[in-house]
């Protein structure tokens, strides 16, 4: 099954809320689904600990000595797989990716988390070449504007696309619907929508990403 890690060198760009995302829409459509939180600041660990009925399991105890026996354990008992790694490379962060299927690298349409954006791809390749095989990776931009694309945000995704940078269609928008999940601790179906604001714009957009990452393991699989 595959496993999905969350890269980034830069912090604040989104990974944690991604990874959450995916996940609970996932699980939510039926699959098991289990985040490794080897992020320090355990934002997916923290939310675990909360009400929700979500049937996501998340694992804080890892390190870079167990990622991965952890990843190989999981892939055999989970539909899913997920990563949740921290903003700064690392040998866990190194161990994680060559054993990912996909690499997800959330980025906010800036200029300096597109530069970091490419270190991500740099450190994927050099895992690569260790390897001698082919580490599938994809952008997904974060945090755009629900209501109309920037310029900046325009000139930075044109630039991914014209240099065939594989890519998420969907963005992660900026909604207070996925800041709400880590507040109340509960995923997008179990939000009161007298309580968060565009509710069920958030959860179309989860579910449209969520449907492109299936979507990308079932070509793969068809091929």
């Amino acid at each position: 099954m595959p496993t999905i890690s969350f890269a980034n060198p830069k912090g604040g760009v989104g990974k944690s809320t991604t990874a959450l995302v995916l996940a609970t829409t996932l699980a939510n459509e039926g699959a098991s689904v289990v985040v490794l939180d080897c992020d320090p600041n355990q934002a997916i660990v923290g939310w675990r600990k909360g009400s929700s009925t979500n049937s996501m399991v998340v694992d804080g105890e890892v390190t870079e000595s167990n990622v991965i026996g952890k990843i190989q354990d999981y892939r055999s008992r989970y539909q899913f797989v997920f990563v949740d790694l921290q903003g700064t490379p690392n040998r866990l962060m190194s161990r994680a990716i060559a054993r990912s299927d996909l690499v997800v690298i959330p980025l906010q349409a800036s200029p300096a988390d597109a530069e970091q954006a490419i270190r991500a791809i740099q450190l994927i390749q050099e895992e690569e070449e260790t390897l001698e095989r082919k580490i599938p990776f994809k952008i997904v931009v974060t945090r755009t504007s629900a209501a109309i694309q920037t310029r900046i945000e325009k000139i930075i995704v044109d630039q991914l696309q014209n240099g065939v940078i594989p890519t998420f269609n969907t963005h992660m928008k900026e909604r207070s619907a996925f800041k709400a999940m880590f507040l109340y601790h509960k995923d997008l179906t179990e939000l009161d929508p007298s309580e968060v604001n565009g509710l069920d714009k958030a959860r179309e957009n989860g579910a449209e990403i969520a449907s492109e990452l299936v979507s990308f393991f079932a070509q793969k699989v068809e091929s």
